[in-house]
């Protein structure tokens, strides 16, 4: 446990990290940024947990920030993607999931689209809701939103701040795997599972790749995916094409390091 509203559960190499307001739809105060902020770095600096999973309790994901606290000017000023423990201020080195259930909506749709793949649930919803009261988002959202699904989708979706259910969200590649409710914490520690069992150095450095290519031209990430598939090629890639080609790994399974 970090905090009251956050709760950190281990299950071997996979981290569970839980939003625990649930009488306030999950609603964050700064404390409970900074609370998860803690926690990721922690998940961070763990060389045993390969990767995280973040959830909230009960019905809801997280429906932002708290509008209680706003209101009362206690919160003005605090951006979670800024320098104060800002969860969203930058990627992880390492992959996170979210698990969404209910209504992943303002900053909680940033959090979603800060991890590197959303399991959601039939009851899931997507919004920039914020847009109704005058809100802005300084949490990475408007940066990372148009990177995932396309700057007209994108558009859309924060000028009208429009609810977009689970069934739509999974049709414009906002959620990666759409599954029955009250299932979505499951099936994202069962895939963060499956990631956490596949030969890490490969995978890890594809993924940087992958994430910082858009800060540069095509000449320069490409000489950055090549100078980061070295480690790969020197640690375990040879040896793992050899246990492949003698029958390990054929049928799904991760050729191990």
């Amino acid at each position: 446990m970090t905090s009251n509203d956050v709760l950190v559960e281990r299950n071997g190499p996979v981290t569970t990290v839980i939003i625990n307001r649930p009488a306030a739809r999950n609603a964050c105060t700064v404390a409970t940024v900074k609370a998860l902020h803690d926690a990721f770095m922690a998940f961070e600096a763990d060389n045993e947990a390969k990767v995280a999973v973040l959830t909230g309790q009960g019905d809801y994901f997280c429906a932002g920030a708290d509008l209680k606290e706003l209101a009362s000017g206690a919160a003005l000023g605090f951006c979670w993607a800024g320098d104060d423990k800002g969860v969203t201020q930058r990627m992880l080195k390492k992959p996170v999931i979210a698990g969404v259930s209910g209504h992943a909506v303002a900053a909680g749709l940033a959090l979603a689209v800060w991890c590197d793949l959303r399991v959601a649930d039939e009851t899931a919803v997507f919004g920039v809701f914020c847009r109704r009261y005058g809100g802005p988002m300084p949490n990475g959202c408007t940066v990372r939103l148009p990177r995932l699904i396309g700057q007209s989708r994108a558009l859309d979706m924060m000028l009208t701040g429009r609810a977009v259910d689970a069934k739509e969200a999974h049709a414009i590649g906002l959620v990666n795997r759409l599954v029955k409710a009250g299932e979505a914490r499951q099936e994202a520690e069962r895939l963060a599972h499956e990631l956490a069992g596949l030969p890490q150095i490969a995978m890890l450095s594809d993924r940087e790749s992958l994430i910082k290519q858009w800060d540069l031209p095509e000449d320069a990430a490409i000489r950055l995916e090549i100078e980061g598939s070295k480690a790969a090629f020197a640690q375990g890639f040879q040896a793992g094409a050899g246990r492949f080609v003698q029958g390990v790994g054929r049928h799904g399974e991760a050729v191990r390091q």
